[in-house]
């Protein structure tokens, strides 16, 4: 069992399945060479080319999927924060935030765990 009690995929799942679900959360530093999506389109990618193949991968990438679009919102409300003076020092927060998120899930992965992120929309099921 993890932390949070959730089942422990680390007996159940392939070194290869939890290299591809650690990849499906780092590849959201993709986001950091194309800020205009980077971040999205690459779990996305993971999660469409994986989701038929493994249980374990298809859950992460997925997951990796919806935090990072749920960034990809907060981003755009920075950004029209901007105007008040706020959304600098929200997008910096959420800078921190998005970055040691990627770093804890792509960690649990690698260990077989299953990750959740806090405060995710769910919007791709």
């Amino acid at each position: 069992m993890s932390q949070r009690g959730e089942p422990d995929h680390g007996s159940a799942t392939t070194r290869d399945e939890r290299n591809l679900a650690m990849f499906a959360h780092l590849s959201a530093l993709a986001g950091l060479l194309f800020p205009a999506g980077g971040n999205v389109i690459a779990p996305l990618i993971v999660w469409l080319t994986q989701r038929e193949k493994s249980a374990f991968v298809a859950d992460q990438s997925l997951e990796a999927l919806n935090f990072n679009l749920t960034v990809l919102l907060a981003e755009i409300l920075c950004a029209f924060l901007l105007v008040v003076g706020i959304g600098i020092v929200l997008g910096l927060v959420l800078g921190i935030v998005w970055l040691i998120g990627t770093i804890l899930g792509a960690i649990r992965a690698s260990e077989g765990q299953r990750f959740r992120h806090r405060f995710t929309l769910r919007l791709v099921h």
